[in-house]
């Protein structure tokens, strides 16, 4: 029953409910409101409640909406709601600005949901309950200003949720909400922003339930809402509408969280992600490009499959120009390989080229992301991931290779020392200690100091018991490829030679303090190049040093450090408590002092090696040795490799060897089966046994009768090392060498089984007791080592076409031979003395086997590859020799000579050891620096790697001297003996002595001798700070002063040695662009055995090259002081002593302005003006020239075929390439005009040409020439082929066989076929016609055409192919084809073949050559007494057998037929 209020007759209230007004108190009111509450909830629709709308109306008043009591505005707020509730679908309230007040009152009142835990906490939720069950705020979508309310309530849902509230009012919350979304007309920015805000940082993580409850009220309303967050997203992206949307500037963070939440609503936003993708600002492709890594990245996304275009373009960043772009794509590469293997093709492709970006960063993010995802999941690590590290540990920056070597290292040790062992992960990192030791290689102390740190923590952790830290040792050491344990090797010996230098430097304060001054800069400058960057590495170790001086217990702590009894575990001890001493640097900061002596700590400290160590490791080896090791199972050859690795360790830490125990297990050893174990244990023994015999006499009188019978009875290794051993063990080696010199000597007897041990026993008995045995070594070696042995051939070698085989086919008569020379060696080495002619003996013995190409006596008995082992150990001993002082002295120039040649041998394998024994004399500097001249002959080798191989040596070479000058500076008084510049007069010297330069003008040796020039001088003068060109200049023209030593009255030679002088000026002149000369007071020093005292009462300027030798270089840019002072194109001359000026414009005068460039020259106008009449090139060499080497007895010569006796490189023909009948004069082309000789520049000039008018006359023939037609052409060119083929030989220019002492003699009818005419060639004259005029420069005066009746042609460094009827076999007859058609054969096609003939016959023995006959047309039958000419039907296979031979390998050697390199 209602009850109607007193005094209004509108207002009815619910039964039991009694009437409200502003003078009711606060709690009255409350009580009132309550009752009034209760009766509205429990109100159904279906109540008589028209009659209640007053009430309703009474209550949306001000005076209760704005109650000061919390309680009155909730309860009010709890019977409006029920009002809603039981009046919809229709409110009693009509005005839209009431409503908004009471709608705008419900906001307020839901702030009250933020506690939980408030007592009025149920009155709030039952508001929120009422409001969300009857979707009350739908009213409000009807209003005009609905998004300020709905602004407001989403905004307070966002800030009142926390983790105390329940699901059931977060849903009611949805509930409330959604609607408002999915049924309203519009969605403003503004609400779009407080949704959206919620589900980025760092709103995401703060509030956590709020972006929870965000992402479900997005996913509710997706499809309301993708318009609106659509629309938002086109006007931000593509038309760049910026509105003032708080989150317009977070789009691509929104982008990823709505791609999270509700991909759905994105569909329309991605395909404008592409367009941003290309755009042109750097920044925005950058956080296009992150967005869609992440998007595409990650777990359970699909994106890119359902959007391959996007996908495409993605993949089109890797290969952005940025370079953060592509760091950011290579970031995110290793989320792509963990959670989408569907996408590892094209994410591996794109990193395989990103690992060689020109940028380091982005390489070096490759490295970072792949070492991460094998951090993460090993298992989706693939060879090829892990490959590309593998590459990066060679790359240019060292932090790149530092970061690869630790990650694969820690991986290394993760995956190998775990206690589960996976066999596949094991696979995957097997080869990671391999390319540990490869780095060790790298020429930076960087890269060496990374492989020992890589090495003691993660190969084999210094930190392990010793048992398992030698086990891994052994284990390591064992399966180690060859380059690797040479690197471990090394690394042993440089951290020995560090930690002696340390020794060192601390012994030198205890002298000081006895007295003496010792220096500490010397040792101070060593151990600096042991350490990243030198010079800071030097002042830090001053620094240190000073400490020492002062400190006392810390010069203690390192004394005990590098001492012989320090431990591993007092090694770790110290380092810290020296550490410790210096002060650790502050967090963040860098005390580079701190570090440098940390690394040098590390490089000395013995953490991994003491006495303890060597024990345990010998005890692992010895059950390996048995065939009992568990650690060493499966690998092949573990028992050798296990002792060689002692061995390794004995020589740099040979004082740990001090237990009998030790020593006991390693007799066991000599005893063992397999020859190798035996051997280095001896070895070992020699490393350790110094102290042995006062030490533990028990294990000397075991080993001395062991040493003994193996010094007799062993194989010749053995043999040497037992000797070395008793030499070292034993105090009375003088008794126990006489004893096995006994025994010895009953053995030397070919039928006897230990033939080859006594001569090696006996040898190395000479060279440690030379005075003992003196008198019987001298007998043996007269009697039976040179005289039964060496000249002496029992044996006649099998037949070969090979040039070397490996040493087990070797008859055993020839290594004694080899091995009998070296005991001439250590018997010289042992006496020290040329007493009764003994080393100038040997040596000619020597000489003589490397002049008769390893058959000594020349009997013919001896094959090919044994031949050449002989001369290559004959060449090898004599360097050995050259090592004494007084035997280099004894080495006459034409035995030098000899020596040099084999250089360019024609056995590969004789080239490749003799340059490498050559390389390491020379390194050592026990060879003087003249044998530093033999490395230009290489430039000669056919094989471009070999070239380059010798090119790295002579540049090791130079280094090496250089920087020894640096570090000795009381060498200065003998510099020219170790200065590597001074090998240029030695260069020289050598070269005009070459037996290929018949004249002083021969063009193509001279261009041979420019290779060999250029081979040496640029190392020496190509980026140098040690390069002085004046130094240089001076030394050539000081040579050019003086005559050659050996013949000084002899014209020809001394013309030779200029012409050799001025090409060295030439290459001088062309190398550098710009050079600045250095003021020097230094004049030069020639060495007097090979050239007389410079003569300075006058100058020798004159140029003794042809004019048709070129020397090209780049444009040379003179410094001219001017006005205006110098300018960076001028060369500034300032010497204190006379220089000569080649140039015809002094360089401290202006140019003349008639001058059309600057110009280089060696030769000026009036230097030719001055000489008269200029002299006749190419002059034809008369008969019988003198000869400068030693005469030669010639058997068997025939008419027909002389064997080839010049030098190495090959014998050289007559038959010149421009006079043979198929194939085209040099300079002569298709038109019969000769090729140009001067530079096609007007600024390069021709190096040995003088300026001559450009307005002289052109030569009649020169002018016919170039009005000729094709026909014409033709015509002159068949002449050419024709006059050339005709050629009388009465005055061709032939060389004599006595020009070298090993060339062979040819006869008139083979000069016949190969000379010209004096006046007869037309072709010839033209050619040289043209060559003159366009070789004239500026000059005013006309030149003479010089005939070429007298001109030498270009003559193949070589024997070229020939038949037996002593013609020239060219490639067009080969083929079949006839002279006539061999004219159309082009100049390139015609010298092929010969490019492709063996290196040379000259050095090549006897039967060596037949193998190079068969490769250059002559049959295998062939021979000085076979006479007649081949058949057409030979030739044809013989063309077939060329195309074969090139590429024919026998036993793994190769014959490849090639000549000397174009």
């Amino acid at each position: 029953m209602s009850v109607v209020a007193k005094g209004s007759s509108k207002i009815v209230y619910p039964a039991g409910c009694k009437e409200l007004s502003d003078e009711l108190g606060k709690d009255e009111l409350v009580r009132r409101l309550k009752l009034l509450a209760r009766a509205f909830q429990d109100m159904g629709q279906d109540d008589n409640i028209e009659e209640y709308s007053g009430l309703a109306i009474s209550l949306a008043t001000d005076f209760y909406m704005d109650h000061q009591s919390k309680d009155v505005r909730l309860l009010v707020a709890c019977c409006i709601a029920d009002v809603f509730r039981i009046f919809a679908p229709e409110a009693p309230f009509r005005d839209s600005s009431l409503l908004k007040e009471i709608f705008m009152f419900f906001i307020k009142q839901l702030r009250g949901l933020e506690d939980p835990d408030s007592p009025t906490f149920k009155r709030y939720f039952y508001l929120l309950e009422n409001l969300a069950w009857v979707k009350s705020f739908n009213i409000c979508i009807e209003l005009d200003d609905n998004q300020e309310i709905f602004c407001n309530l989403f905004q307070l849902m966002f800030s009142i949720m926390n983790e105390k509230h329940s699901s059931k009012v977060r849903n009611f919350v949805l509930d409330m909400m959604t609607p408002l979304i999915t049924e309203a007309d519009a969605v403003s920015q503004e609400l779009l922003d407080i949704i959206l805000l919620n589900i980025i940082e760092p709103y995401k993580t703060q509030n956590r339930v709020a972006y929870n409850m965000a992402r479900d009220l997005l996913i509710r309303t997706s499809n309301a809402i993708e318009p609106y967050i659509q629309a938002f997203f086109n006007n931000a992206l593509m038309l760049g509408k910026m509105s003032e949307s708080e989150v317009s500037d977070r789009l691509y963070d929104l982008i990823y969280e709505l791609n999270h939440i509700s991909p759905s609503v994105l569909l329309a936003v991605l395909p404008q992600l592409e367009f941003k993708l290309k755009s042109n600002e750097e920044s925005e492709r950058k956080a296009v490009t992150k967005l869609l890594a992440k998007m595409f990245s990650d777990q359970g996304s699909n994106l890119a499959e359902q959007n391959r275009p996007l996908w495409n373009c993605f993949l089109g960043r890797f290969n952005d120009i940025s370079i953060h772009v592509r760091q950011t794509c290579v970031a995110y590469a290793q989320h792509f390989l963990l959670n989408h293997q569907e996408t590892y093709k094209d994410i591996v492709e794109q990193l395989k080229i990103r690992q060689h970006d020109p940028e380091e960063t982005v390489r070096m993010e490759v490295v970072n992301t792949i070492l991460g995802l094998a951090k993460k999941d090993f298992n989706s690590i693939t060879d090829e991931l892990i490959g590309f590290i593998r590459e990066r540990t060679l790359d240019k920056k060292y932090q790149i290779r530092r970061d690869s070597l630790l990650g694969l290292g820690q991986l290394y040790k993760k995956y190998t020392f775990s206690e589960r062992v996976d066999k596949a992960n094991q696979e995957k990192v097997c080869w990671v200690k391999d390319k540990v030791f490869h780095a060790y290689y790298q020429n930076s102390n960087e890269d060496r100091l990374l492989v020992e740190r890589v090495f003691n923590t993660c190969l084999v952790p210094y930190n392990s018991p010793v048992d398992e830290k030698m086990r891994r040792l052994l284990l390591l050491y064992c399966t180690l490829d060859d380059h690797a344990v040479k690197a471990f090797n090394e690394m042993l010996k440089h951290k020995n030679n560090v930690k002696n230098l340390v020794h060192q430097l601390v012994d030198s304060f205890d002298q000081q303090t006895q007295g003496s001054t010792p220096s500490f800069n010397p040792k101070i400058a060593a151990l600096a190049r042991s350490l990243p960057e030198s010079s800071k590495s030097s002042d830090h170790l001053k620094k240190l040093c000073q400490m020492l001086k002062e400190d006392k217990r810390m010069r203690q702590y390192l004394k005990v450090l590098v001492g012989e009894e320090c431990t591993c575990k007092r090694a770790q001890e110290l380092v810290r408590e020296v550490l410790k001493k210096l002060g650790s640097p502050a967090p963040g900061l860098q005390n580079q002092f701190y570090n440098t002596v940390k690394l040098l700590l590390e490089r000395v400290a013995p953490v991994m090696i003491d006495a303890s160590s060597i024990n345990m490791l010998v005890k692992h080896v010895d059950e390996t040795v048995r065939g009992l090791g568990i650690i060493t199972e499966g690998i092949d050859d573990a028992a050798e490799k296990g002792v060689r690795l002692i061995m390794a360790l004995s020589t740099v830490y040979p004082y740990y060897f001090k237990d009998e125990e030790t020593y006991q297990e390693l007799l066991t050893f000599l005893k063992h089966e397999d020859e190798a174990v035996s051997d280095l244990t001896l070895q070992i023994f020699i490393n350790t046994g110094k102290k042995l015999q006062a030490d533990l006499p028990v294990i000397y009188s075991s080993l001395l009768p062991i040493l003994q019978s193996t010094a007799k009875l062993g194989n010749p290794k053995q043999s040497k090392h037992a000797l070395r051993c008793i030499n070292i063990v034993c105090k009375n080696k003088e008794l126990i060498f006489g004893q096995i010199f006994e025994h010895l000597k009953k053995s030397l007897n070919p039928e006897s089984a230990n033939y080859l041990t006594s001569i090696v026993a006996l040898g190395h008995i000479a060279l440690y007791c030379p005075e003992e045995f003196s008198a019987e070594m001298k007998n043996i070696v007269s009697k039976f080592i040179v005289k039964e042995l060496l000249m002496q051939d029992q044996t006649a070698g099998a037949d070969s076409i090979e040039s070397w085989y490996s040493e087990h086919h070797v008859t055993e008569e020839t290594m004694a031979k080899v091995q009998a020379m070296k005991l001439l060696v250590r018997w010289l080495q042992g006496i020290k003395s040329n007493a009764n002619n003994s080393g100038t003996s040997t040596l000619r013995l020597l000489f003589t086997v490397i002049k008769h190409e390893g058959d000594l006596m020349e009997r013919g008995k001896v094959n090919k590859p044994e031949l050449a082992r002989l001369r290559l150990q004959a060449g090898c001993c004599m360097l050995k020799l050259a090592e004494d002082r007084c035997y280099s002295e004894l080495i006459s120039q034409e035995q030098f000579r000899t020596l040099a040649f084999l250089m360019n041998d024609s056995c590969y394998h004789v080239r490749l050891n003799f340059a490498m024994k050559l390389h390491k004399g020379l390194l050592s500097l026990r060879l003087p620096l003249e044998y530093m001249s033999i490395f230009c002959l290489a430039a000669n080798d056919p094989l471009r790697e070999r070239r380059a191989q010798v090119k790295v040596f002579f540049q090791q070479n130079v280094s090496k001297r250089r920087e020894y000058l640096k570090q000795t500076p009381a060498i200065k008084g003998r510099m020219f003996h170790f200065m590597p510049d001074y090998v240029i007069p030695y260069v020289i010297h050598l070269l005009a002595h070459d037996p290929d330069l018949p004249t002083h003008d021969d063009v193509t040796a001279l261009k041979n001798i420019k290779e060999c020039l250029s081979f040496v001088m640029e190392p020496l003068i190509n980026k140098s700070e040690d390069y002085n060109y004046n130094f240089f200049r001076r030394m050539l023209e000081n040579i050019k002063q003086t005559k050659d030593a050996e013949d000084p009255d002899d014209a020809d030679l001394n013309r030779k040695l200029y012409s050799v002088c001025d090409v060295a000026l030439g290459i001088l002149n062309s190398k550098p662009s710009n050079i600045t000369l250095k003021d020097s007071s230094v004049e030069p020093v020639l060495p007097a055995k090979l050239f007389t005292r410079p003569d300075k009462s006058y100058s020798n300027t004159k140029s003794y090259l042809p004019k048709e030798f070129v020397i090209d270089g780049p444009k040379r840019k003179a410094q001219v002081s001017g006005p205006k002072g110098p300018s960076a194109q001028e060369i500034i001359v300032e010497s204190p002593g006379p220089v000569v000026n080649r140039l015809p414009v002094c360089p401290r005068e202006p140019k003349r302005k008639k001058a059309s460039s600057t110009q280089v020259q060696t030769m000026s106008d009036s230097e030719n003006d001055s000489g008269g009449e200029e002299e006749v090139m190419f002059k034809p060499v008369p008969d019988g020239p003198k000869k400068r080497g030693p005469k030669k007895k010639d058997k068997n010569i025939q008419d027909v075929y002389v064997k080839p006796k010049g030098r190495g490189r090959g014998a050289k023909s007559l038959d010149s390439p421009a006079k043979r009948p198929g194939r085209k004069p040099k300079h002569v082309d298709d038109s019969g005009e000769s090729d140009k000789i001067t530079d096609s520049s007007p600024d390069v000039k021709d190096f040995s040409s003088s300026q001559d008018s450009d307005h002289s006359p052109k030569p009649k023939a020169l002018m016919e020439s170039k009005r000729g037609n094709t026909q014409q052409s033709k015509t002159k060119k068949k002449k050419v082929s024709q006059e050339s083929a005709s050629s009388s030989p009465a005055s061709s220019p032939r060389r004599s066989s006595s020009e070298s002492p090993r060339r062979g003699n040819v006869d008139s009818k083979s000069v016949n076929k190969s000379s010209i005419v004096n006046g007869t060639n037309k072709g010839g004259a033209k050619r040289t016609a043209k060559s003159d005029t366009e070789s004239s420069g500026n000059s005013n005066r006309k030149r003479k055409a010089v005939d070429t009746s007298t001109e030498r042609p270009p003559v193949k460094r070589g024997r070229p192919p020939s038949n037996k009827a002593g013609k020239a076999l060219t490639r067009g007859k080969l083929k079949g084809g006839s002279d006539a058609d061999s004219d159309m054969v082009s100049p390139s096609r015609a010298t092929k073949q010969l490019k492709m003939d063996q290196f040379s016959s000259k050095a090549v023995p006897k039967n060596v050559r037949r193998a190079k006959m068969i490769a250059n047309g002559t049959s295998d039958g062939d021979s000085p007494e076979t006479d007649g000419s081949s058949s057409p039907s030979k030739l044809e296979s013989l063309s077939q057998m060329i195309q074969t031979v090139d590429t024919e390998e026998d036993s793994g050697i190769k014959r490849r037929v090639r000549g000397k390199r174009k």
